[in-house]
């Protein structure tokens, strides 16, 4: 074998596991990433965030069908395609979730390897938090996790008003308790974003054992009397063996690749002439992602980011590291547990951004202003992806069925995140810099009302997942040690194992996964 392990894809998994396998000195690595490299020095400047939305070099820039609970609207997945996947273009916001996601997720799989207790090591083997070592804290890890050098005064406010319509403070949402409002903790060290491909891809790069290719997409794993042997990259060229082939391409790109390659649903591959590696039907099920809802004021005075002095701001960054340029933007937010919960867990999760943000920020609106997202956590609706072609070239078809679920479920608690948006907007806090609502433009009172809005205007915030579930049951694709069912040498490592999304961003969660599971490949774990 030319490999000991391929891994596909160079994002949030992919670099996790291409430092700690070729740790291995023995063990041969080879790393493909279908995009460039991390030049762009927008991608380590924080706040350049606002400017890589339409960045397709370095994004995928999906779609989805058009969505039948949104008016028919296809909305806009923006995914990572560079060194650090969409750990290079994210918010960076760390959350890692709650015990009892975790929970769910060993009851899933069969698998106490898979419980808060057991995973909760591996986030903090991660981390490098510039609060320093605890029970529930890391230092010396890969990933840089710190307080933002700077936050507008807007953050403040925000926290404050939360505070004022009766939630709690709290300043470690990772800490004994997530509930409350605060300012997050971010993927920075020093003031530079700390994607996977700084922090775990960039200190490895110089072992003998690792090769790195970017531009280079594969076509399909080969697979040959049940057992993968390699990949084929898209253009043709040689076959690249290996003893194991690891997919990490995300909650998109991996199922496409299992589909392509002859795993997923039979009756589906058949239809595009594919030959029939494993019937594996829930390839490509399972999807799940946080909708949000924006709502969007005015504001009376010039401190917002919507018209900042970016020359200004990128030399500071540039003496500095901080200032505006090192900002997340997303810089506060919190948890609430919804008069609806069904659990222990929060369900609703906000995000407060001290600019107008209308369709990701594509949209630019005049003047200045600030905006709340609210997202629900624990979705019901399950939505799918199918393949448009047996090109690998051309992308997979995103039904996202959002607010699908037929008994209202999700709707219900995106009314009550939308509804605790404008209360939380409400408050004295704002009273100094509060101009003319936005979005809804007009003052909402019925649940139809919140409900039209939420149809007319709620977007990703980019957390798809579950698409390769790992489970006990016969129809999960993948077993508690990330294997897929029906083909030897072959696993996904990503969100798309997921069983059930966290209550939170997915970035930490998936960096623990790829942590657990390079463990789980060499052997290491019992």
């Amino acid at each position: 074998m030319a490999y000991d392990y391929i891994i596909v894809g160079a994002g949030s998994a992919g670099c996790v596991l291409a430092n700690r396998l070729s740790a291995h000195a023995g063990k041969r690595v080879l790393l493909l990433e279908a995009g460039p490299a991390d030049w762009n020095p927008l991608i380590h400047m924080p706040a350049g965030i606002a400017r890589l939305a339409n960045n397709r070099r370095i994004n995928w820039n999906y779609r989805t069908e058009p969505e039948a609970h949104l008016q028919g609207r296809t909305l806009w997945w923006p995914r990572g395609k560079t060194l650090g996947g969409s750990s290079a273009i994210n918010a960076m916001c760390y959350i890692r979730g709650v015990p009892g996601d975790y929970e769910r997720w060993a009851q899933a799989t069969g698998d106490a390897r898979w419980s808060w207790r057991q995973v909760l090591p591996w986030f903090l083997r991660s981390e490098d938090n510039t609060r320093g070592a605890g029970a529930l804290h890391g230092v010396g890890g890969p990933l840089g996790v710190s307080d933002l050098r700077h936050r507008n005064p807007l953050s403040d406010a925000f926290v404050e008003a939360a505070c004022s319509a009766g939630f709690s403070r709290n300043d470690d949402f990772n800490g004994e308790r997530q509930e409350g409002f605060g300012l997050y903790q971010v993927t920075q060290r020093g003031g530079l974003r700390c994607s996977t491909a700084t922090g775990y891809l960039r200190p490895a790069r110089g072992r003998p054992n690792l090769e790195v290719r970017t531009r280079a997409a594969v076509a399909c794993v080969a697979i040959r009397q049940g057992r993968a042997v390699g990949v084929q990259l898209q253009g043709g060229g040689p076959l690249l063996e290996a003893g194991e082939v690891i997919l990490a391409g995300g909650a998109v790109n991996t199922p496409q690749l299992l589909m392509l390659s002859g795993v997923g649903p039979a009756d589906h591959l058949r239809e595009y002439g594919i030959a029939v590696q494993a019937d594996l039907p829930d390839v490509g099920a399972n999807l799940q992602d946080h909708l949000d809802i924006c709502t969007l004021d005015g504001s009376t005075r010039n401190i917002t980011y919507d018209h900042l002095n970016e020359l200004a701001a990128g030399w500071r960054f540039l003496r500095h590291r901080d200032g505006p340029g090192s900002s997340n933007v997303a810089e506060a937010g919190g948890f609430v547990r919804s008069r609806l919960a069904d659990d222990e867990r929060c369900d609703l999760q906000f995000h407060f951004v001290p600019a107008l943000l209308d369709d990701h920020g594509r949209h630019r609106l005049p003047g200045h202003g600030y905006t709340v997202h609210a997202c629900y956590l624990h979705p019901r609706s399950r939505g799918w992806l199918r393949l448009r072609s047996a090109d690998p070239s051309q992308p997979i078809a995103i039904h996202a069925n959002y607010l699908g679920d037929p008994e209202g479920h999700d709707l219900q608690r995106m009314i009550e995140g939308a509804r605790l948006s404008r209360e939380i907007l409400a408050q004295a806090a704002f009273a100094p810099y509060r101009g003319a609502p936005v979005f809804p433009e007009r003052t909402l009172s019925s649940d139809a009302d919140y409900a039209d809005f939420i149809r007319r205007k709620a977007e990703t915030i980019y957390h798809p997942a579950g698409t390769c579930r790992m489970g006990s049951d016969g129809n999960a694709p993948l077993d508690s040690e990330l294997r897929v069912r029906g083909v030897e040498g072959l696993r996904v490592v990503d969100a798309s194992v997921m069983p059930s999304l966290p209550s939170g961003n997915t970035n930490a969660p998936v960096i623990m996964i790829a942590e657990r599971a390079s463990d789980l490949i060499l052997g290491a774990c019992s």
